[in-house]
């Protein structure tokens, strides 16, 4: 089951590293980049790797938590320096923010495999999750994620932060909130180049921490437009990214009698239920809501 929410925590403080696995995430980020300043980037890579050293196994609400980092951008040349630390600490997956294609995740993989050997890490069990809109030249190459050959390729998510800021930009959101026109171009080619690949599609962040409802608005909007996950910024995020991703007792009950329904009828292209016809992409939808391939 993919993640529902995705936790950033700077790489640099102790105490927020400290406090990570108890916030109910399914998956923490430790930050190396945009969290950290220039100057504390060696300590935040030490830190880093303690902290993943000795949470390997942490679980909670009866499941794994993923342990990943996000480095430095392959253009800042830290990036490796970034890897050969963390990686000690054997990492279930790595972030590349401003990630501007997929040779450059090929990059990256193969220097994950190198440094798995070195430090007798499974083979290809170091996943990759690509930040895919940070610059306008990332942002144009999502469609070439679709036909790529990347095994370690986890998902793709993205962020209108440095997007906004190279475009220039003054605004991300219309007055009523929706995302204008290039964020929301590049959102839905996110989401449609992940099902595409049969990665996870993971929405970006809600900004404004504070404003609940407005996480809330968002995470829900996230989960209905079919992403499978969405990240954080603030601990506060989480249990309402994870309540808006949870499937209802109702729509569990619907997509059992769904199942349940073609079953009985194996031979049946479409059947009734509940007063309105169904058919094979509504018991996909079932099975995947469940978990059943």
């Amino acid at each position: 089951m993919p993640p529902r929410s995705w936790l950033f925590v700077p790489g640099d403080s102790e105490k927020k590293l400290g406090k990570a696995m108890t916030t109910g995430t399914h998956a923490v980020i430790v930050d190396l980049e945009d969290a950290v300043a220039p100057a504390a980037k060696p300590a935040a890579r030490a830190l880093a790797q303690g902290w993943l050293a000795a949470h390997r196994q942490h679980v909670t609400e009866n499941r794994p938590v993923a342990r990943w980092v996000r480095i430095n951008a392959i253009d800042t040349g830290m990036w490796r320096d970034d890897l050969q630390v963390v990686m000690a600490g054997a990492p279930d997956g790595v972030m590349l923010p401003k990630c501007e294609g997929p040779e450059q995740v090929r990059l990256l993989a193969a220097e994950i495999y190198e440094l798995e050997q070195r430090h007798r890490i499974a083979n290809g069990s170091t996943r990759i999750l690509p930040l895919v809109s940070e610059t306008a030249k990332s942002a144009l190459t999502i469609p070439g994620y679709v036909d790529a050959a990347m095994p370690r390729l986890a998902g793709l998510t993205w962020g209108a932060e440095d997007l906004s800021a190279v475009l220039g930009a003054s605004r991300k959101r219309d007055g009523d909130g929706a995302w204008t026109d290039a964020f929301r171009f590049i959102r839905a080619q996110c989401l449609l180049v992940a099902h595409a690949s049969g990665v996870w599609s993971i929405d970006t962040l809600y900004d404004d921490f504070r404003d609940e409802a407005g996480t809330q608005r968002a995470a829900q909007a996230a989960r209905a437009d079919g992403f499978t996950g969405m990240l954080a910024i603030h601990p506060s995020q989480v249990p309402v990214i994870n309540a808006a991703f949870a499937p209802s007792a109702a729509e569990l009950a619907e997509a059992e009698a769904i199942i349940g329904l073609f079953a009985q009828n194996p031979n049946a292209g479409t059947l009734q239920y509940n007063g309105r016809m169904i058919d094979q992409p509504h018991l996909r939808m079932a099975k995947q809501l469940l978990g059943i391939s």
